[in-house]
């Protein structure tokens, strides 16, 4: 039986240059109404996880939750699935220093304004933020992670920078590891600290 992630490698492989008929008829066939556009998995992994921990089924809602490998996909991942190609409505995240970017894809592809929420600098940014410096160490070090934070911060080019800043950095530093984060510090997360974007993004879908 066809499910959304079978719909979102249709739509994954159409904008790698393949047919798009099995997305279309995976989009009749699955009611998908809402396009969420996401930069990168890690991304992808905070928005389930929130949406999880909300007790919503975004698949049953018809949401497609959908990575789109990077930002520079923008216009056309929104081409393929917004009003030019299946009609979807359009959502999602964008980081601030690529907002113009994705605004210029989105009318290029025929979908200006629609609703994407801004991250100052990424989501992995506003995470960091909202738990504070303290309480994502405590998380890496229940995750397993603390001897490889150390090894990180004792690196020349970590001295002298900021907490925040050596945190989101070592949060991409692994194959894997921003994706796992993605979801572990949404569900530390306390009912009132959900970073606005994120918060935003999911109570207007």
């Amino acid at each position: 039986m066809a499910d959304m992630s079978a719909f979102r490698e249709a739509v994954t492989a159409w904008a790698a240059g393949a047919s798009g008929a099995v997305a279309r008829e995976l989009a009749a066939r699955l009611d998908v109404r809402t396009a969420v556009l996401l930069e990168g998995l890690s991304d992808a992994a905070a928005v389930d996880a929130l949406a999880a921990l909300r007790g919503r089924d975004l698949a049953a809602e018809g949401v497609c939750v959908l990575p789109m490998g990077g930002a520079m996909s923008v216009g056309r991942f929104a081409g393929l699935v917004g009003p030019p190609g299946l009609g979807l409505r359009l959502t999602g995240l964008c980081d601030e220093a690529e907002h113009g970017y994705y605004a210029r894809g989105l009318e290029r592809a025929g979908a200006p304004g629609q609703g994407f929420f801004v991250c100052a600098a990424d989501l992995e940014d506003e995470l960091i933020r909202a738990l504070g410096t303290t309480r994502v160490e405590e998380i890496i070090r229940a995750e397993g992670d603390d001897r490889a934070l150390r090894t990180f911060l004792r690196q020349p080019a970590q001295q002298g920078r900021a907490a925040k800043q050596q945190l989101r950095r070592f949060l991409g530093t692994k194959k894997g590891r921003k994706i796992h984060y993605g979801r572990v510090l949404v569900e530390a997360l306390g009912p009132g600290d959900v970073p606005d974007p994120l918060d935003g993004l999911l109570a207007g879908l």
